[in-house]
């Protein structure tokens, strides 16, 4: 039914910011109909009210009950809403807030269950979507609650850098705490291998940061750098990670390193977000890293303050669904890589012997 394309979910985030005028700006275009089978987790009423309101002329959208009634040449909503939610342009409401979770997740359940390829998820906001069944400070923690065992990563991305964070959505006060040199190993192996396995970049180099100013200077601004991040990269190192660091995160963007490294580890939220929007803003995405499953996001929040004024930019959706394929496609890629090998292995040395010794000859991995 795909015609072998590539499904991407989107959510359609809280409907009273700005995330449907990105949505349909962006799959307006008849061209990324070529490339992939969009489908919304939605409202095709809010969508219809957001089409008028922003005089989004010859694009209609191919109402559905589940996934399975996708069609593969069509932009395909299914409706996850209530029909009487109602839309309050930029007003903080807890019915945008139901609206959202209730795209959420079924979209979440079919991206789980590989009904659907990746997921791209447009704002929300991370107070009016609190329930019992969302209580997570963002996207990220909900979608690495959703697998057992699972170390997720927040993953900035543009053309510019890849920068993640060891700490997320925390309060400030609470990140010296969380920075210890196991967390640090973990976040410094989940970077390493999303570079490598989703972006296909074979030795990456890995630049990080330190956590007081100056990187500490020595000891004298704080003892972190010297006490547990330096051991962590130095461990990173043993296990064959190409970490380098701690950098002052001032000096770092205001010298060459950012052309030098294939992605950072900030210490915190800001630390890293400040200046990947301050370089990025327009087309950076987010991604969240380490998990089985692939889960994009623009880079901007709910913008509240451009709904319906259709001054909002897609570029940074747009950027967001284009990497999904890409991710898709790198990890196809790399699975195929890592099979073929072996397989050839296999069908080599069949035409020497008898099937049952086969196996005895192919090496144990």
């Amino acid at each position: 039914m795909q015609e072998d394309r590539i499904i991407i979910g989107i959510t359609q985030g809280d409907i009273n910011g700005i995330g449907y005028e990105v949505i349909l700006k962006t799959l307006s275009d008849p061209r990324i109909l070529e490339i992939c089978v969009p489908v919304i987790y939605g409202s095709a009423k809010v969508a219809s009210y957001y089409r008028k309101i922003l005089n989004i002329e010859n694009f209609n959208l191919n109402i559905i009950h589940h996934i399975g009634e996708l069609h593969p040449r069509r932009v395909n909503i299914i409706n996850c809403n209530d029909e009487n939610a109602r839309v309050e342009l930029g007003k903080l409401t807890e019915a945008g807030g139901q609206a959202a979770l209730d795209a959420l997740l079924p979209a979440t359940a079919d991206l789980v269950a590989n009904k659907i390829d990746a997921l791209v998820t447009a704002p929300i906001n991370k107070f009016n979507i609190q329930s019992d069944k969302f209580h997570f400070p963002g996207h990220t923690e909900y979608f690495e609650s959703q697998f057992d065992k699972a170390k997720s990563l927040m993953l900035m991305v543009s053309d510019i850098m890849k920068i993640g964070v060891l700490t997320g959505h925390i309060p400030i006060a609470d990140v010296p705490s969380k920075i210890t040199k196991e967390a640090i190993i973990e976040k410094l192996k989940a970077l390493n291998s999303a570079l490598i396995r989703d972006f296909n970049i074979r030795k990456p180099r890995l630049a990080v940061f330190g956590l007081n100013p100056h990187a500490g200077d020595n000891g004298l601004l704080g003892r972190e750098e010297i006490e547990i991040i330096q051991p962590a990269i130095e461990q990173a190192k043993q296990e064959g990670i190409l970490a380098f660091g701690p950098f002052a995160a001032d000096g770092f963007f205001g010298s060459d390193n950012l052309t030098r490294f294939d992605g950072i580890l900030a210490m915190y939220h800001d630390q890293g977000l400040t200046p990947f929007k301050a370089l990025s803003f327009e087309n950076g995405v987010n991604f969240t890293a380490g998990l089985p499953v692939i889960r994009t996001s623009p880079g901007h929040g709910t913008a509240f303050d451009l709904a319906g004024k259709n001054l909002a930019n897609p570029d940074s959706f747009r950027q967001a669904l284009y990497l999904a394929i890409d991710i898709y496609k790198n990890r196809k890629m790399d699975d195929e890589l890592r099979a073929k090998p072996l397989a050839s292995y296999k069908e080599k040395v069949t035409n020497y012997g008898k099937d049952e010794d086969v196996e005895k000859l192919i090496p144990q991995r």
